[in-house]
C-alpha cells in the first residue's frame, strides 16, 4: 500500500474544504466513512490517495432525526448495525431495516457506513484483480464475452457490473432523497436518480462529482397500512452479495394493494425499479396468481448473457414469493 496522510474533519464545511484544497495541489484523495470497502481498495492498489479523509469524526452524521412533515433524515455516516437495530426504522420503514441487516457479516456492519455502503465500487472480479476495464478507466468490458455469472440481466453495457448495495434498492423502493455536499453548495437527488448508468459514464455509478460527498438520506413520511420487506438470494450464506434481490414496499388498504414500489438489486448496474408490476399491482387483491404474474412481468426486457440465464428464473420467482409473503404475513 502506498503512504498516505490522514485528514479527520469536524464538520462537513471543513471536509469539503480539505478535499478542495488537495485537489487544488494535484493529490488524489480518498473519502472514508468505515472503511470497509476503500481500506480493502488501497490494499490491493486499486486506488492510490496521496490523503484519506475520514468522515467519521464529524458531529450528527450517525443519527436519525425526525423531519417536520412525519419523514426522518438519516446521516450518510450511521453504521449499518445502528440503521438495523433503530426503532423508527424498524417500524416505520422496514425494508431499509431488513436491507441494511442483510449486508455482509455483523463484524462489516459494526463499522460499515449507509453512504458507503450506497457509494461502493463494483465487484466485478474484473474490475477487482486489476483489469483495465471500464471501471478502471479502459474501454473493455472483459465480462461481456467472458466470466458473466453474476453481472447484469437488465440495463447491461457498454459495462454489465451489477449494483453491490442491498440498501440502494430499498431506498429507491421508499422514494427516498440524498444530499449532497459538495463545493458549489447542497443539491437534494432523488435516490432512483443518485445511481447512473454505464451509457452516462462508464467509469461512474452515481451522480457524485469530484469533492462531492452524500450527506444524508431523507424518507418520506411513512403512511399507515404500509408493508415493507427485502428479499436478498445470495450464492452463500454469508459475506457476499446478492445474486438477485427485491425491494418491496406496498401500500395496502386491508388486503387490497393501494400501490406498490418493487425495485430489484443485483440484476443491473443501478438499482431496478419494476414500473410496469407497480402498475399492475395498483388496485388489486395480492392472490397467488397476481402474483405469478407480477413475476412473469419482472423479467420482461431481461437480456442475459451467456453465463446468468439464470438469474431470469430466479428474479421471477424471487419477486413472486415476496409479494406472496408480503401480502400475507
Amino acid at each position: 500500500m502506498k503512504a498516505f496522510t490522514n485528514a479527520n474533519p469536524k464538520t462537513v464545511a471543513q471536509a469539503l474544504t480539505v478535499i478542495r484544497d488537495a485537489t487544488s495541489a494535484n493529490r488524489r484523495v480518498a473519502i472514508l466513512g468505515g472503511g470497509s470497502d476503500m481500506l480493502g481498495m488501497m490494499k490491493e492498489q486499486l486506488v492510490a490517495p496521496d490523503l484519506v479523509v475520514r468522515l467519521k469524526s464529524i458531529g450528527g452524521l450517525d443519527q436519525v432525526k425526525a423531519d417536520k412533515g412525519g419523514g426522518v433524515t438519516i446521516g450518510g455516516q450511521i453504521t449499518l448495525d445502528a440503521l438495523t437495530r433503530h426503532d423508527v426504522v424498524r417500524e416505520r420503514y422496514r425494508v431499509l431495516a431488513d436491507a441494511a441487516s442483510d449486508v455482509a457479516t455483523p463484524q462489516i456492519r459494526n463499522v460499515a457506513t449507509l453512504a458507503g455502503n450506497l457509494c461502493q465500487r463494483p465487484w466485478c472480479w474484473y474490475y477487482r484483480n486489476g483489469f483495465h476495464c471500464f471501471k478502471a478507466g479502459g474501454n473493455t468490458c472483459y465480462s461481456a464475452n467472458g466470466e458473466n455469472e453474476f453481472h447484469a440481466i437488465f440495463g447491461g453495457g457498454p459495462s454489465y457490473i451489477v449494483h453491490p448495495s442491498d440498501t440502494a434498492p430499498a431506498l429507491v423502493a421508499l422514494d427516498a432523497s440524498f444530499t449532497v455536499a459538495g463545493p458549489s453548495g447542497r443539491r437534494v437527488v432523488k435516490a432512483a436518480e443518485f445511481f447512473t448508468l454505464p451509457t452516462v459514464n462508464a467509469a461512474r455509478e452515481n451522480v457524485l462529482a469530484d469533492g462531492e460527498i452524500l450527506e444524508s438520506v431523507t424518507l418520506p413520511a411513512a403512511r399507515a397500512g404500509v408493508r415493507s420487506t427485502y428479499h436478498k438470494v445470495m450464492d452463500r450464506e454469508a459475506w457476499t452479495h446478492a445474486v438477485v434481490s427485491a425491494a418491496l414496499v406496498l401500500d395496502m388498504n386491508g388486503d387490497t394493494c393501494r400501490s406498490a414500489r418493487v425495485v430489484l438489486g443485483g440484476v443491473a448496474p443501478v438499482p431496478w425499479p419494476l414500473p410496469e408490476v407497480d402498475a399492475l399491482l395498483a388496485g388489486q387483491r395480492i392472490t397467488a396468481a397476481v402474483a405469478a404474474q407480477a413475476g412473469e412481468r419482472a423479467v420482461a426486457g431481461a437480456r442475459p448473457l451467456a453465463k446468468n440465464g439464470y438469474k431470469v428464473a430466479l428474479t421471477r420467482n424471487l419477486v413472486t414469493r415476496a409479494l406472496q409473503d408480503l401480502a400475507h404475513g
